[in-house]
């Protein structure tokens, strides 16, 4: 699969190609280098955005801000148990529209990464594999299984002549060059035995025949046959080398930050590791890269697998949760993509050879009569460096890159952060009643209340003297089944006379439980999002003669990979009461009868139904358990993002016109593990390097798209499992209050729109460094809150003067920026004082207010 590129296409006609290449059907090869479209060689930044994580109003405009990122490809799975939700009934529709989406790729001008897996992990719910088919006979998850590979080819091949009907392949004209089947399955090969490899070649054969006319991907595949390209998916790929020589070097998913789980900390990735990254993993020889994510969205309704994944999957991605663009990782790794560009002809068309600068510092050199590329490194992750390369002397902090576009003018280094950061407010809104939901106070906000019945609600489904599997019982159609039985207590037992209190125990295979007796919530229990059991021990109130035990159990997503991971169980195991005069009462072998899901559910109570017995009230009951909350609401002014605020609610669903909201539940992180007030960029990542949040809630915020308001009438429903206060559910609008800026003297601006290489060194086209401020559109710096030339501290939302500073500093920058959407101060000696701080490197750091 190789084609030469010829050297003496016009530079102009390959860029038209490349910038065509999306509109008519186009040839893509590859070979040991790098994909190949129509015979020229292309590099690619991908941005992984997932459809289902967003909504289609949303779309167009991630799109377009991965583009102004520097990307030129966009990356999504297919999710299956999105699109046929029931066996052969599909659904591609709303956040499912797979066609629509990869149309407003298309009419971006990029490229398309389509990984149809049909497996894919992604935090998803049960790794995107319908459930259904975990009860299809016969059937065993990802190996030589032939009721496994009949659903699995049937779905790839639906997907595929779907593509092909509306002609999105490359060879038809579309913007899909590449395409992926299977996920990851090298993580768990082991465990499959004899069916694994079987397997492998048949996914891999089976894919290649449904003659897309594009090259076929296996990530973390070490053993993938010929055909099929295997990729790397790490928080580092530059030491990654394809099993052939044969197969370009490419990177399926960079991790630029974390998932999260309820409960847990927050993790972070910094800007400058995952720009080191990045640089490092073409300077090593690759040519695709994906983000994993870019923007990893929302995990709406029950699709967040784990189990615990949060609700919010955002991933501290560059592009935020809510659609905003994160500074300074955003912009940062912009830069960075602009500077690779700069090189891609060269990195393409040359082999590099690698030259020593000193301990672990190393360079990298892709020449030719033509051109002349560098990348400079600095592997330690504590010491600078000061090296000489072609007689010049370069700076390179530790666990750093440095660019070379010409081999002498470094226009980026992933340690020197010239992009503006920011701070992002959640800014509140009560809930506003809408204006036909109360004739008698247009202020006041009406509730309608269900409170659901603890245990056996109308016909019990079934009974049985044991337990039963919690998720094979509701296959997940809900995240709750009832438990109840009862129990016969005598008058002579000693806790009714004043002694101790007894005890309810209960083991669980998860995920939680809240306990009933004789209809009162007694307590709740959860796990820790492992597969280890759990246990639930806590006082209970009993009566003598008959109580009624009725334990709730619930999911909290479901798993979504590892091996054999639809085996899985949850649900009670046993069952005992402590603190009787005959000891401990083990009830597990008792008469159970189960109920599957709520009332509420059945009922409708999710979209408001009026067959719901819902009561009318100005004062809804709070800390009242198993409680459905419906209001009819207005949507928040403005047109910013909206959340909402749970963090006086304990747990449950909400819903907004019908539409799932999702699972909250702000649930506090604890003291137990360390968090970081700084993060230290060197050296290796890990998630939990850089985590935040203890002692705080574990989500807040839940994303409710704008596009699901109506102008005014909006249903919103909560159910509430343990008790919370709805009166404080609040909308929030997420607002970019305070954009930050920090440039030192001694890392000039480039221009890297205009920038042209200069063999002979000429460093003309670096100007004065600058810091930049902007604005979101529609808005103006409104205040300078900080200003200081000199030494400051601290980063933005808290900077602090040093013992160097230059008193004008705030005079200059507000001059330069009051009233604007965006200024740039230049560090000069005509805006600051030349003799401040001799013999050390100053720096400008700016703070201002956007309204």
């Amino acid at each position: 699969m190789e084609l030469s590129l010829s050297r003496t296409m016009p530079i102009v006609a390959v860029v038209l190609l490349s910038l065509l290449a999306p509109c008519f059907a186009a040839n893509v090869t590859y070979d040991h280098r790098s994909l190949i479209i129509d015979g020229q060689r292309k590099l690619f930044i991908s941005a992984s955005i997932h459809y289902p994580r967003s909504v289609p109003g949303m779309w167009p405009g991630l799109v377009k801000t991965a583009k102004e990122g520097g990307a030129n490809m966009i990356e999504s799975y297919v999710f299956w148990n999105g699109h046929e939700p029931s066996q052969g009934n599909y659904y591609f529709e709303d956040r499912y529209d797979l066609v629509k989406f990869v149309k407003i790729v298309q009419n971006a001008g990029m490229y398309m990464f389509l990984r149809i897996g049909p497996f894919v992990a992604a935090e998803w719910s049960y790794g995107g594999v319908p459930i259904w088919l975990h009860y299809v006979p016969g059937t065993v998850f990802r190996t030589d299984n032939a009721p496994f590979k009949y659903h699995m080819k049937k779905f790839l091949t639906y997907i595929v002549n779907l593509m092909k009907k509306e002609k999105l392949f490359a060879s038809q004209g579309g913007p899909i060059i590449l395409a992926q089947v299977e996920n990851e399955y090298g993580y768990n090969e082991a465990y499959y035995g004899k069916g694994a490899k079987p397997y492998i070649m048949w996914a891999a054969k089976m894919a290649v025949s449904q003659n897309i006319g594009v090259p076929w991907v296996m990530c973390k595949q070490p053993d993938a046959p010929e055909f099929i390209i295997d990729t790397c998916n790490d928080f580092y790929c530059d030491q990654y080398a394809p099993n052939s020589p044969k197969k370009p070097k490419i990177w399926t998913e960079n991790w630029p930050g974390w998932f999260k789980t309820f409960g847990a900390r927050d993790p972070h990735r910094p800007s400058e590791d995952v720009a080191f990254s990045v640089a490092r993993f073409f300077q090593k020889g690759g040519c695709v890269h994906n983000y994993y994510m870019y923007h990893g969205g929302t995990n709406f309704g029950r699709t967040n697998g784990g189990p615990f994944i949060t609700t919010s999957y955002d991933y501290e991605a560059p592009i935020d949760e809510y659609g905003l663009p994160r500074f300074p990782k955003w912009g940062h790794l912009k830069e960075l993509h602009k500077s690779i560009m700069l090189c891609e002809h060269a990195l393409l068309n040359s082999e590099p050879t690698t030259l020593s600068l000193g301990p672990k510092a190393e360079a990298d050199v892709y020449a030719s009569s033509e051109f002349c590329v560098a990348f400079l490194a600095n592997t330690d992750d504590k010491e600078d460096k000061t090296v000489q390369f072609r007689n010049m002397s370069y700076n390179l902090p530790a666990w750093s890159v440095s660019i070379l576009p010409d081999c002498k003018n470094e226009v980026f280094n992933s340690a020197k952060v010239r992009s503006p950061s920011s701070v992002v407010d959640m800014v509140p809104e009560s809930l506003i009643p809408s204006a036909s939901s109360s004739d008698k106070d247009p202020k006041a906000l009406e509730w309608e209340i269900f409170t659901e019945k603890p245990g056996l609600w109308g016909k019990e489904d079934f009974s049985l003297n044991s337990f039963v599997d919690h998720i094979n019982t509701t296959k997940y159609t809900t995240d709750y089944l009832w438990y109840t039985t009862s129990i016969n207590v005598a008058e002579n037992e000693d806790f009714l006379k004043g002694g101790s209190q007894p005890y309810l125990l209960v083991e669980s295979k998860g995920h939680g439980l809240h306990a009933f007796v004789n209809q009162m919530l007694q307590g709740s229990g959860y796990g820790n999002g492992t597969n280890v059991p759990f246990n639930f021990s806590a006082p209970i109130s009993l009566k003598a003669g008959k109580n009624d035990i009725a334990i709730l159990s619930l999911t909290v997503g479901i798993q979504n990979a590892g091996s054999h991971y639809e085996w899985v169980p949850a649900g009670l195991t046993t069952v005992k009461i402590k603190g009787l005069n005959k000891g401990i009462l083990d009830i597990s072998g008792y008469k159970w009868t189960y109920k599957i899901g709520l009332e509420g559910e059945q009922l409708g109570a999710p979209y408001g139904q009026k067959s719901v017995n819902w009561v009318s009230t100005t004062e809804p009951p709070k800390n009242q358990p198993l409680t459905w909350y419906k209001a009819i609401v207005d949507p928040p002014t403005g047109n910013e993002p909206v959340g909402l605020d749970m963090i006086h609610m304990g747990k449950g669903l909400a819903w907004l016109n019908g539409q799932p909201i999702g699972i909250y539940w702000p649930r506090l992180v604890s003291f137990e593990d360390p968090c970081v007030k700084e993060c230290d960029y060197r050296g290796t990542f890990k998630p939990d390097k850089c985590v935040t949040g203890c002692g705080e809630p574990s989500q807040r915020w839940y994303h409710v798209p704008r596009s699901w308001f109506k102008p005014s009438g909006n249903i919103l429903v909560i159910l509430e499992e343990v008790g919370g206060d709805p009166t404080k559910v609040a909308f929030s609008k997420r607002k970019m209050s305070t954009v930050c800026s920090s440039v030192a003297e001694d890392y000039p601006s480039i221009d890297l729109e205009s920038w042209k290489p200069d063999l002979n060194g000429d460093r003309s086209q670096d100007k004065a460094p600058r810091a930049h401020l902007k604005c979101p559109d529609s808005t103006h710096i409104y205040a300078v809150n900080f200003a200081s030339f000199g030494n400051p501290v601290g980063s933005c939302g808290s900077y602090s003067l040093g013992d160097c500073h230059d008193p004008l500093s705030k005079s200059v920058v507000e001059k330069a920026c009051l009233n604007k959407n965006e200024c740039a101060i230049e560090l000069t000696e005509g805006n600051f004082s030349k003799n401040l701080c001799p013999g050390s490197t100053r720096k400008l750091a700016v703070e201002a207010v956007c309204r």
